[in-house]
Order: structure tokens, then C-alpha cells, then sequence
């Protein structure tokens, strides 16, 4: 079994709770989010509804694209100072967006909070890798994970009810309150985990080369198309939920089966957690892809066929929503340990890399199907079914490698 690099001065629960807010940074600006695009879409782009998605994959993106610039300004000036940066932006970008008279300025916003947001995302990441290594990491991470995937379970609700009294704009204000207490909890509690001996200077050249040490590895680059595909999946389902659940009719009841959906598929990270020691991380993933893939054969061949109507069809699509959130529990935490597995001495260019390149590409694929909702849940399935897969071959390729 793999030795911690140090200890944390904080408690593991407690470390393992500041990290998790640090990710649900993440999941609420998302989330919360979801109740708002009908109001969003009616007052800023009514002749194209379906574009009010793009204030989700915005945030996605400039994400992504933050994501290479945070690891490597933590390795260079520390954790905890990235992390602050970050949740400054976020906040800035924040007010900004409340403000937004046009789609295009609130995209932009979100476009920037992104960045922001990427320095908790990524440097938590890298704060975890400075400790932990191997199935410990592994462990840790899916428990954090597991808060990135309940946080769905309270969010849309919580956005609803801001919205209810404050309008659309409100959820951006509540997404200033959220920055600013998980900043202060970690400058007041938790210790600089990278000393600086161990920092990496800010220069072109020492980046260059561990981001081509980073990608030279065979297996860390099929991790990233795996994670891609994953990530990819999920957002569409994502950007699309809330029109998806009210074309089936259940539009006013939104934040409660999305509630329900993520309670039942948080339960994906406790399961990986349980068994990670005993099953081993890659074997994990690689089950979970294939279990998504006769979910989603089942699902899509349900629809083609033409005999789901009414609750039965609503019933079939929640069903196979929750698969899709199950199997992002069991395999990301399990895929960024796999891919950190040898880049310890890089750790957060090593996080940047795998999750910059995996979000941005996942933005190309979330984006292009959630314009195509049609009414009906035909093209997220199949483009789950196909991403699935897809990762579901590439997993099985690693076998082959190890």
C-alpha cells in the first residue's frame, strides 16, 4: 500500500470536507444555475431558446481553458495562493454576470468565472496529490467527488428558491457568498501543502517540458480521451436536463427529481470508495463504462421502438439519467488518480494537463448535442451510448498496456 507524502495539519475529515467545497465550487455554479435558463432564455434570447444552454458550457470552457494556467501557477507560488486568486476572478466574474443586459456579456462573464473557477478545480487536485498517492489518493478523491456529484441533489432547489425572490440574477450574488466562504476556510485553516523547495519556476521552458513529459505518457493520454468522453456525456446531459425533464412534463417538478437523481447516483462515489482497494482502479472504470453501454442500448432502443408514452417514458429516460451520474461517480475520481499515478514530481502541471485538455474537448462534444435537443431524449442517448463506448475500448486498451 502506498505512504503519504506528509500529513495535513487539519484532520482528514476536515481536509477531505474543505477540498470537497473547494469542487462544489464547481457543481453549484453549474447546477444552480439550471432553474434559471427559462428565465434566462426568455428575457435574453427568446427567438433561440435553446442557446440559453451556452451559459453552462461558457463556464465549461473557461474552465478548461484556466485549467492550464492554474497548475502551474500553483507549482510556482503554492497552492493556497492559487486557489485565492481563482476565487477572486470567480467572484469578480460573478458581479459582472448578475449585471448583464445581453446573452453575449452573461456568456462572457461566465466565460471568465470559469477561469476563475478552475484554480479551486485544479490546484484541490494537485493540494491531494502533495499528500496522497496511489488507492489512497484514489480513496480521498472519490469521497470528494462524491460531494461534485450530490451537489446536484440540492442546487437546482437552491437556485429555485433564490430565484424565486431575487430573479435569475440573484444566483450569481449567491455564487459571490459560496467563493468567498470556502476562501476564507482554507487561508484560515489549512497549511501551504507545496513547500518551496519543491516549487517549479514560472517559466516557459520548465512548463514545456513537463507538459511533454506529461503527454509523452501513453496511458496518461488515453486517460484524457477517457475522461473527455465522460466529462462529455455528462455535461450534455447537463445542459439539457431541465428542458428534457419538462418534455416529458415535468418541468415544475425539476429540482426535486434532479434532487432524487443525484442522491441515487451519489451513491456511485461510496460503492468506488468501498471497493477501490480491493478492486483496483482501472477495473472499476472499465465495468462502469461497459454497464453505461447496455444502459443506454437498452434506453435508446425503447425510444426507437415507439412504445414509451407518458410516465413510462419519463420513468425510462430518469432511469438512465441516474446511470449516466452513477458511472461519473465510479470513474472520474478512479481516472485522475490513474493519470497523476506517475507525476507526482509535476503534480499540478500534471492536473492541468489532464483536465484542461478533457474539459475543453468535452465542451466540443456537451455543446454540439445540446443544441440538438429535438423534444425528445434520442440524441443524448446515442451520444452517451457512443462516447461510452468509445471509453469503454480505450479502457480496455490500458488493460492490454499494463
Amino acid at each position: 500500500m502506498s505512504m503519504p507524502n506528509t500529513r495535513p495539519a487539519l484532520s482528514m475529515p476536515e481536509f477531505t470536507a474543505m477540498l470537497a467545497m473547494l469542487f462544489a465550487t464547481i457543481a453549484f455554479s453549474i447546477d444552480a444555475m439550471l432553474p434559471a435558463l427559462p428565465q434566462i432564455a426568455a428575457e435574453l434570447t427568446p427567438d433561440r431558446i435553446n442557446s440559453a444552454q451556452l451559459v453552462l458550457t461558457s463556464f465549461v470552457l473557461g474552465m478548461g481553458v484556466g485549467t492550464f494556467l492554474s497548475g502551474p501557477i500553483s507549482d510556482a507560488t503554492g497552492r493556497k495562493v492559487a486557489i485565492t486568486a481563482g476565487f477572486a476572478i470567480y467572484m469578480v466574474a460573478a458581479v459582472v454576470a448578475a449585471r448583464a443586459q445581453t446573452l453575449e456579456s452573461l456568456l462572457i462573464a461566465r466565460f471568465v468565472q470559469g477561469l476563475g473557477a478552475a484554480g479551486p478545480r485544479i490546484v484541490a487536485l494537485a493540494m491531494v496529490r502533495d499528500i496522497y498517492s496511489g488507492r489512497e489518493m484514489a480513496r480521498v478523491t472519490s469521497f470528494v467527488m462524491m460531494v461534485f456529484i450530490l451537489i446536484p441533489a440540492f442546487a437546482p432547489a437552491i437556485g429555485q428558491g433564490i430565484i424565486a425572490v431575487t430573479g435569475w440574477r440573484g444566483v450569481f450574488w449567491a455564487f459571490v457568498l459560496f467563493g468567498l466562504v470556502a476562501a476564507i476556510w482554507l487561508n484560515l485553516r489549512q497549511p501551504e501543502t507545496l513547500p518551496s523547495e519543491r516549487r517549479r519556476p514560472l517559466r516557459p521552458a520548465p512548463l514545456w517540458s513537463a507538459a511533454r513529459e506529461v503527454l509523452a505518457n501513453r496511458e496518461v493520454r488515453i486517460y484524457i480521451a477517457v475522461l473527455t468522453l465522460g466529462f462529455g456525456q455528462m455535461f450534455a446531459l447537463l445542459s439539457s436536463a431541465q428542458q428534457l425533464f419538462a418534455a416529458y412534463g415535468q418541468g415544475p417538478h425539476f429540482p426535486m427529481w434532479f434532487a432524487l437523481m443525484a442522491l441515487l447516483s451519489g451513491s456511485g462515489t461510496v460503492l468506488n470508495a468501498r471497493f477501490v482497494m480491493r478492486l483496483g482502479m482501472r477495473r472499476i472504470a472499465t465495468d462502469a463504462y461497459l454497464m453505461q453501454i447496455c444502459s443506454s442500448t437498452l434506453t435508446l432502443a425503447l425510444l426507437l421502438s415507439g412504445i414509451l408514452a407518458g410516465n413510462w417514458a419519463f420513468a425510462v429516460i430518469f432511469l438512465w439519467s441516474v446511470t449516466v451520474f452513477f458511472m461519473a461517480g465510479v470513474t472520474f475520481g478512479n481516472l485522475n488518480a490513474l493519470a497523476m499515478q506517475e507525476m507526482g514530481h509535476i503534480a499540478g502541471m500534471a492536473a492541468s494537463v489532464v483536465a484542461a485538455i478533457s474539459t475543453v474537448a468535452a465542451v466540443a462534444v456537451a455543446a454540439p448535442v445540446g443544441l440538438m435537443f429535438n423534444g425528445t431524449a434520442t440524441p443524448i442517448v446515442l451520444a452517451t451510448l457512443i462516447c461510452s463506448g468509445v471509453a469503454w475500448l480505450l479502457m480496455r486498451r490500458t488493460m492490454d498496456l499494463s
